[in-house]
């Protein structure tokens, strides 16, 4: 029996535009303290992990390799999707590649963590639950009445419920409530266990995983058995739905880097210069003012400006979404 350390590095970061490019997504770009995300995130990991195994796609799994090569690790194992297929199928290629007994600790590539001993409490504690054969996500407990994350309801390790990302409202009575953790998007389980739980719930999932699976080489997989995935969440394929379903309570630092609120505080946290009404430059050293307005940031990269509100930082993805069918080239 392996512990692996299953990188989920397909993600975009479209949030993070004009910062994050699909040639160049949010976990590569090396602004936290000289690294990349998806180096702190393999390098946090190895402690408790045998392995490594990344799955990235066919248009950054070189980004990944040069990262793992930055950070001195030479020894991984590497999935590449032909085109992305959501968490549910990466998750199982990666069983499919491992022996049933072996526990994946499943983890974004893109999410910032303080690796304290509050850190690898949940880890160890998620392992030993796994080892059991079940189904563990990690809770984190909430701060503020976020509308970007989903909501786990729990009762000490035993989930209740899961919950859609919700309005503000909705969020405020979570966090009235005090029973509702968010949902890291961190898992560990046995590889036969999640496969026989998706097998169960998604069948047609799982069958399609297991025939792109089979029809790859060398870990990479052919677009045209790909397309016949289902593209599910994980939550949605299996979390949800399972009854095999624990929580860890993860008392560490986390942020997912998902928007600008969080690169604001993160370098705002690290001294980055911000004038007296919070305004905050990126990507430049021309000097720039200000006048009449807080909390504003400008963004700026060779070929693109943005200026936002930081409350209005997850606005960014629809001024992605509308670049891609206007002007493709920018993304």
């Amino acid at each position: 029996m392996k512990i692996v350390n299953v990188i989920l590095s397909g993600g975009v970061g479209s949030r993070l535009w004009p910062l994050s490019r699909k040639a160049r997504p949010k976990q590569y770009l090396p602004i936290f303290e000289g690294k990349t995300l998806f180096q702190r995130t393999a390098i946090r990991n190895q402690e408790f992990c045998d392995q490594i195994l990344v799955v990235g796609n066919a248009d950054n799994y070189h980004l990944s390799r040069k990262d793992l090569d930055g950070a001195g690790i030479q020894e991984f194992q590497e999935i590449i999707e032909a085109c992305p297929r959501n968490t549910a199928a990466a998750i199982a290629f990666a069983a499919f590649a491992l022996q049933p007994e072996d526990i994946l600790f499943v983890t974004p590539s893109d999410h910032l963590i303080h690796a304290d001993g509050t850190y690898a409490a949940a880890v160890y504690r998620a392992i030993q639950l796994a080892k059991q054969g079940f189904l563990v996500t990690f809770g984190l407990k909430p701060t503020h009445p976020e509308t970007g994350f989903g909501y786990i309801e729990f009762q000490g390790e035993e989930v209740l419920s899961f919950r859609e990302k919700p309005d503000f409202e909705t969020a405020q009575s979570f966090i009235e409530k005090g029973n509702f953790y968010w949902n890291s998007g961190m898992f560990c389980f046995q590889a036969g266990v999640y496969l026989e739980e998706l097998k169960s719930f998604e069948p047609e999932l799982y069958a399609a995983s297991k025939i792109a699976w089979e029809g790859s080489k060398e870990g990479k997989l052919e677009l045209e058995l790909s397309l016949q995935i289902p593209s599910i969440s994980v939550d949605y394929a299996v979390m949800e739905q399972s009854k095999k379903v624990k929580v860890v309570p993860a008392q560490f630092q986390w942020s997912d880097m998902g928007s600008f609120e969080s690169i604001y505080e993160y370098l705002e946290a690290q001294g980055h210069p911000k004038d007296e009404n919070g305004n905050m430059v990126i990507g430049t050293p021309v000097h720039t003012e200000f006048t009449g307005m807080k909390n504003t940031l400008l963004i700026q990269t060779e070929d693109a400006i943005l200026v936002l509100q930081r409350e209005k930082a997850q606005d960014v993805k629809k001024v992605y979404e509308r670049l891609e069918k206007e002007k493709p080239d920018l993304i």
